[in-house]
């Protein structure tokens, strides 16, 4: 709890068990997460069976892989089943610091923003903390064409570390979004669309083995639905098409 609200942090999991404690108790550690939900898309390892173990967590398990965008829906479900007034996500595989938390927390629960945004570019260390060259590079790339297009200045679009106000889940309608990665792209949009603040924080970049990734191909694939999306919500915004990511009129 935090000024009088609850806070819930959700981990979409997928073969997470090597990673899994270590993260879990420091975003306990933090002293303000009321709740964890967990949600294991059908790993191969014992993601699942360690999450049962850890406490003032809510473990569900998915009986078929549905990707990280179908992870997604289901934790932001059940946080709100959960009564959550602001919920985090944080990924059980160690990449984003929980020590983020509370400054996270607390800038919602001011009542100022509606999302922040845990951001690997601001602070200028994602290189540094391992980042690849060529992920570098395409993330500063899709960035600047996604803020021409959407006419905002954040510092980057793909970053997995989020907070969101409980107004932002059940005004956005997330659920009509992809199944795949580019479902963090499409909600960012929708957030721009609907007119809700956001906010940056700088996160330390941290890669290593363990820590997930997607591989060329796929991130190739996840650039282009990126472009798309963009695209798609500038020519809605001119009234060119209609989308059911960007429903009514484009003025705000």
């Amino acid at each position: 709890m935090y000024a009088g609200k609850k806070v819930v942090v959700v981990m979409p999991a997928y073969n997470a068990a090597a990673t899994l404690e270590r993260t879990h108790a420091e975003v306990m550690a933090q002293g303000v997460v009321d709740r964890v939900i967990l949600v294991d898309d059908h790993s191969r390892d014992e993601t699942a069976r360690i999450a049962r173990g850890l406490p003032a967590t809510r473990v569900a398990v998915h009986e078929k892989n549905l990707g990280y965008g179908g992870n997604q829906k289901t934790c932001y479900r059940l946080a709100l089943e959960e009564g959550a007034d602001i919920v985090i996500m944080v990924h059980p595989d160690y990449q984003y610091t929980p020590l983020l938390i509370v400054a996270m927390t607390s800038m919602i629960a001011s009542g100022l923003y509606e999302v922040v945004l845990g951001s690997r570019i601001l602070g200028g260390r994602a290189l540094k903390g391992g980042m690849p060259f060529w992920k570098y590079g395409s993330n500063r790339l899709l960035t600047a064409f996604e803020n021409l297009c959407l006419c905002a200045k954040l510092s980057e679009y793909h970053t997995g570390y989020r907070a969101y106000s409980r107004r932002v889940l059940t005004e956005v309608a997330w659920q009509n979004n992809s199944d795949d990665f580019v479902f963090d792209n499409e909600m960012l949009a929708q957030i721009v669309w609907a007119g809700h603040t956001i906010a940056e924080v700088s996160c330390p970049t941290k890669y290593f083995p363990e820590a997930s990734s997607i591989n060329f191909q796929r991130s190739l694939r996840y650039g282009l639905g990126c472009l798309s999306v963009a695209l798609r919500f500038r020519l809605s915004k001119w009234g060119l098409v209609r989308s059911r990511l960007f429903p009514g009129s484009g003025a705000h």
